[in-house]
């Protein structure tokens, strides 16, 4: 049987919502063994068991912080690749979107399993006590899912004017960081449109300038022995490929802690070259939820792929013969 050949894509802290609650439960195996390890990890330093989070009922201010939300979609996006049928597919690159990238690592096998917890339980952990700016979001493309140039212009103006940065590259979207009062101002600016601007809670300046003290503290604090060679190619939020074969671990640390941590993380920029460089037959998003399906979609409209040039061209393509899959969804889970 010819293995079908599958580009994974790793969320970030926010695909763990309200509506995707209890969603470790299903997971058994290995997975359920390296659930109880995380949970063990977690009670050593009085911090509540991912199990526990799990079962509760959603609570924002309890979910979504730093130190909760990024271990919990870590091991819910690890579990989910323990039970995918590596008979039926070859992975043939790992991509993340903003978090998502240290997931990417440990399964790529650049960093352990154990080291990827420690490491993102490190960096969800280092704002605690406060957090630096904040984030926003809002949309740059028009309802056909076509990039709107002229919104797009517009805002990356008012982005320069307000003094803040462009944080993620969201396909149809641009996330916003810098300084809580600067955001403010730039939402009174910005056109009204549905729920945007939306400022998105618990959420800090990630990915810009703002976090040059966390990225000199994480390289304190991580050891460089944990980083290696990955066994399975990665895409970085810039685009850039890590070979297996050639692949520096000093320069994967480097850019981990410095570069990802305070620049533009472009995960249209990382999806894009997944499409062109490696054609796969499928994309398929771990985690719960569906929230990447969206931005993923838009940057498969702009790249023309498939021929998909329009949100219509998508959704009836995704219900003939689905392209995305994704784990979160119960339909497309049961077909992998």
């Amino acid at each position: 049987m010819n293995k079908k050949r599958i580009v994974v894509i790793c969320p970030g802290r926010g695909s763990y919502t309200r509506e995707t609650n209890k969603y470790l439960k299903q997971h058994d195996g290995l997975a359920k063994k390296q659930i109880k390890w995380m949970d063990e990890q977690r009670e050593s330093k009085r911090q509540i068991s991912l199990t526990k989070l799990d079962s509760q009922n959603f609570r924002a201010k309890t979910h979504m912080i730093g130190e909760n939300a990024s271990t919990l979609i870590y091991a819910c996006s690890f579990s989910d690749f323990l039970s995918l049928d590596k008979t039926k597919y070859e992975i043939v690159s790992i991509l993340g979107n903003s978090m998502g990238w240290y997931t990417a690592l440990a399964l790529s096998g650049a960093i352990s399993f154990e080291s990827g917890y420690h490491l993102i339980d490190t960096m969800g952990s280092m704002m605690k006590d406060e957090l630096v700016g904040s984030q926003m979001i809002y949309p740059i493309m028009k309802d056909n899912w076509q990039r709107d140039k002229a919104i797009h212009e517009l805002v990356l103006s008012e982005i320069r004017q307000a003094g803040v940065h462009v944080s993620i590259e969201l396909g149809g979207y641009l996330v916003i960081g810098g300084k809580s009062s600067a955001l403010k101002r730039l939402s009174k600016k910005l056109p009204v449109k549905d729920k945007y601007p939306l400022i998105i809670p618990y959420h800090a300046a990630f990915h810009t300038p703002l976090l040059e003290s966390i990225s000199k503290s994480a390289f304190k604090m991580i050891d460089s022995s944990i980083f290696r060679k990955p066994s399975i190619p990665l895409i970085d939020g810039r685009g850039k490929i890590w070979s297996p074969y050639s692949s520096d671990p000093a320069d994967i640390m480097h850019y981990t802690l410095n570069h990802q941590v305070q620049k533009t993380f472009d995960f249209t920029s990382s999806v894009t070259v997944a499409l062109k460089e490696y054609a796969p037959d499928n994309l398929l998003l771990l985690g719960p939820g569906n929230s990447l399906g969206g931005p993923v979609g838009q940057i498969i409209i702009e790249n023309k792929w498939l021929d998909i040039r329009s949100k219509l061209d998508f959704s009836s393509y995704q219900k003939a013969n689905p392209f995305i899959l994704s784990m979160g969804r119960i339909d497309q889970r049961k077909k992998l």
